[in-house]
């Protein structure tokens, strides 16, 4: 049996992958800042990327992208049997694995990041639309709605970590008063 890779050299695999594919972290902080920004009035685009490098440290979400990104670079040269093949192509509206692949990473940060995840999906908002299969060049089936996960993640860290944040000052202003 062979030994276990190092989680570093999955971390920088998960994200020379999304390079090669023409994502950029900025494109993904973009996206979350715009999911957040009406909730949070001092969010700056340095906590979105922040946010966005610390759920890419996530074993589970690195595992995802890399068998996502994979199964779309297979379908793109033909290689997936039929009719996966087909069914990855043509991104089938009721195919289903992508989004399940996706929301299985999503499920750590909350309901606010399933149901940000839902939005993004549905919504295609910034570099996820240009990934959209049917709207772009390659085969991007998987990766749009990795995308879209890892944005979800980073939009739920911001969420909680800032109602930890709104919490700790109210019980600060609490302790002045007493």
């Amino acid at each position: 049996m062979k030994g276990s890779i190092h989680s570093k050299v999955v971390h920088d695999a998960a994200l020379r992958k999304l390079h090669d594919r023409g994502v950029k972290l900025e494109d993904i902080a973009e996206i979350v800042y715009e999911m957040q920004c009406p909730y949070h009035p001092n969010l700056t685009m340095d906590i979105c990327m922040e946010s966005v490098r610390k759920v890419l440290e996530k074993r589970e979400l690195q595992h995802a992208l890399l068998v996502g990104i994979e199964l779309d670079e297979l379908a793109e040269r033909g290689l997936l049997s039929q009719p996966l093949q087909q069914l990855v192509e043509a991104d089938e509206g009721l195919f289903g694995c992508d989004e399940t692949l996706a929301l299985g990473s999503v499920l750590g940060y909350g309901s606010i990041a399933v149901t940000t995840f839902g939005h993004l999906d549905k919504h295609k908002i910034g570099i996820i639309k240009k990934l959209d299969t049917k709207k772009g060049n390659g085969i991007h089936t998987f990766l749009d709605d990795m995308v879209a996960s890892v944005a979800a993640s980073a939009a739920g860290r911001i969420a909680h970590r800032y109602r930890d944040e709104l919490e700790r000052e109210a019980e600060t202003a609490a302790g002045r008063e007493e």
